[in-house]
Order: structure tokens, then C-alpha cells, then sequence
């Protein structure tokens, strides 16, 4: 246990959230406990984990979540493990809910330069009903950006994934792919606007749409012996679309290979997503679980092939350095093991002074001093 990676999780303590400041000491080595010294409260080593109150020990636990990851049933874990089919269950949605908050805080929160963004659906057969996954992927670092999963292909959903990479990109020239869907366009058109400064009292502020902002659709109509392909730009010159290929993509035309290919690394390494399965899923949540693991382990521990660097040793000799999508995005800086993923704490709101009418006491001043400069 090293107590400087550790921060306090008390939601009334002022050191709430913030590591390396000296107050989390160990209070038993045996029972794996710490104690905050500013608010004198224990807490589990475990705390704020994805392994907190489990009594499987965690190196099984990351194997069976490892399996999750790469597409193996849950029956098949079931026989080789003989752990019950409900605790494997429960420990997927623990795992889905940490892997959704892992991602919430270290990639939603982050300010980026996409270049080009590229969305799609996925639809995808549940037990006795079918559901749409909609997801988007940065071309450049191929990074995986989200997803959305609703019972109906609707503007609602396609709002809601838009929302997640308006989230996250900076105000730089941005081209956005999709397919043919009609309700792409309004929306990206409707996120991709900021406020401008009120002048006077009340009113709506006016919108200002982004400038450099290209909208392409590639419109694919299948025949009985053929298969029509249709490049169309909604919004944008073909000057900006050429120069945002070239520097995403090197290149090449208006395409959605790239969330095409995105789409079948899910169906294959999620046992939910497969054609034909004999184990699909019978709840939302369990979908939704099963896609930020693997949406995390895609981002944060697989190497990708096409984001490595040949590193010259001599004039003669050379190696690839692996990055994963995480890496080449600027997010992190080695690969990530599953293990630090899954024992990654995501560190709660940092503490606030409370709402007070007049003037703050002596103490509170001193504790907004100490902890909040």
C-alpha cells in the first residue's frame, strides 16, 4: 500500500479527492486500512475500486473481466472457473460501471484536436428484442470517443452521442463522416455552436456556429448485383475536407471505414455483439456494461498497428515503439496493464467552502487557504 496514490473519500472532508497531501496515513497493514488525518475517518484499501467489499481475491476477478474483454461467453468462464453465472454477472456491471467512470473522467474531460470524427450504429439483437449502439471514433489517434445505446434509431440517440463529442472537441477545423442517416446533419449542426456575449438585460443568447466545421455523408445503397456508393458534403468546401483527409488520414476520399472497422473489433471481441450468438443479452445494462469495458481496454491497453513508431537505435537497427489509442490522443504515457485499469480510482468533486451569507469565519478562511490554493 503506498498512501501517497491514495485520497480521502469522505464526502464532508476538506482533502476529499486530492492526493499527495500528507494525510492519508496506514492504519493497519494487516487489515489493508487507511485513515485520513484531517478528518480522522478509516477506510478500506479498496475503497472506491472496482474490488471493494468483493471476497473473491482480485487476480481472479481481472482474469474473468480479461475473458469479458475478448469475447469469451459467460458459460465458457463458467466451466473453467466454476464460479456462478449471476456472480460473474454482477461482477460485469461493477466492472461496467467503473470502466464508464474511468472513462468519464480521463477522456470525456479532456479538450482535444479530433481533425476527423467518424460515427455509425450497431444494431444489435437482444433476448426478445433489439436495441441501436451508436458510437464514435477520432481517425487520427483512434480513439474511442463513447457510445449510446437506445431501443429506437431516433434523434434522441444520435443527440446523445453528439453531445459526447461536442464534449470533447476544441474549436479547430473538425471534419465529422457518418452514413446516410438524416438526423447526423441537424444535430451536428445544432452542437457545434457557442453563445455570444449578451449585450443588455435577458434574452437568449445569439448562437455562433463554429467556422471550419465540415459535415460528409457516405451514402451506401445496396442492389441485387451491386453496391452504390454516394460522397456527398453537407457542409464545408471541398478544399477543407481534402485538408483535413490528408492530415487524419493521409489522404485518400470521404469514407467510414475506420468506425467500420471500429464496429467489428466490438462484434468480435464482445460475445453480446456476435451474429448469430447463442448468448445474447437480456438487459440495456448489461450491453452498456460490456461496451466501456471494452471501449477502456480498446483505449487504454491494446496496442494499436497502426499507431507505432519506428524508433532508429543506430543507422542500422531499429524497433517499434506500441502505442495505443490513449497514447497517440496525448491522454497517457505507457500502455496501461488491466490491472491498473481496473484498480484505477477516479477521484471524487474536489471539496468546496459551504454557501454562507456574510462574511466566512477565521477557520473556514484558513481551511479555503490550506486546501483549495
Amino acid at each position: 500500500m503506498n498512501p501517497q496514490e491514495l485520497f480521502c473519500l469522505n464526502i464532508d472532508c476538506v482533502a476529499k479527492g486530492q492526493r499527495g497531501r500528507g494525510n492519508i496515513q496506514i492504519h493497519s497493514q494487516k487489515e489493508k486500512r487507511c485513515i485520513c488525518t484531517e478528518c480522522g475517518q478509516t477506510f478500506s484499501f479498496s475503497k472506491g475500486t472496482l474490488f471493494y467489499r468483493l471476497r473473491t481475491e482480485p487476480e481472479i476477478v481481472i482474469k474473468v473481466i480479461i475473458l469479458l474483454a475478448h469475447g469469451c461467453p459467460i458459460p465458457a468462464i463458467v466451466a473453467a472457473y466454476g464460479l456462478d453465472e449471476r456472480t460473474i454477472k454482477r461482477w460485469q456491471q461493477l466492472a461496467g460501471r467503473h470502466c464508464q467512470a474511468v472513462h468519464e473522467e480521463v477522456v470525456e474531460k479532456k479538450q482535444l484536436d479530433l481533425g476527423q470524427v467518424q460515427a455509425d450504429e450497431i444494431k444489435v439483437k437482444m433476448q426478445g428484442f433489439t436495441v441501436w449502439m451508436a458510437m464514435a471514433i477520432a481517425v487520427g489517434p483512434r480513439l474511442w470517443l463513447g457510445g449510446v445505446i437506445s431501443q429506437q434509431r431516433d434523434k434522441a440517440l444520435i443527440a446523445g452521442l453528439v453531445a459526447k463529442i461536442r464534449k470533447m472537441a476544441l474549436c479547430r477545423p473538425l471534419l465529422l463522416a457518418v452514413d446516410g442517416l438524416a438526423s447526423y446533419p441537424g444535430a451536428f449542426v445544432r452542437a457545434f455552436r457557442s453563445p455570444l456575449p449578451r449585450r443588455g438585460a435577458g434574452g437568449r443568447p445569439r448562437l455562433l456556429s463554429w467556422p471550419d466545421i465540415a459535415i460528409v455523408q457516405v451514402v451506401k445503397q445496396r442492389k441485387a448485383d451491386s453496391l452504390a456508393i454516394r460522397r456527398r458534403i453537407f457542409q464545408g468546401g471541398q478544399e477543407l475536407v481534402e485538408r483535413l483527409l490528408l492530415q487524419t488520414q493521409h489522404g485518400g476520399v470521404i469514407n467510414t471505414a475506420y468506425i467500420e472497422r471500429l464496429n467489428a473489433t466490438f462484434r468480435q471481441r464482445l460475445a453480446h455483439l456476435a451474429r448469430r450468438t447463442r448468448c445474447p443479452a437480456r438487459e440495456s445494462a448489461t450491453l452498456t456494461a460490456g461496451m466501456y469495458i471494452l471501449g477502456c481496454f480498446y483505449n487504454f491497453c491494446s496496442p494499436h498497428k497502426s499507431l507505432r513508431l519506428k524508433i532508429w537505435i543506430t543507422e542500422l537497427t531499429w524497433r517499434w515503439a506500441q502505442r495505443t489509442p490513449a497514447i497517440a490522443a496525448g491522454i497517457t504515457d505507457h500502455i496501461w496493464t488491466p490491472t491498473e485499469l481496473l484498480w484505477f480510482r477516479v477521484p471524487p468533486e474536489p471539496w468546496s467552502p459551504p454557501k454562507q451569507r456574510g462574511r466566512r469565519s477565521k477557520e473556514t478562511l484558513k481551511l479555503i487557504e490550506k486546501w483549495c490554493s
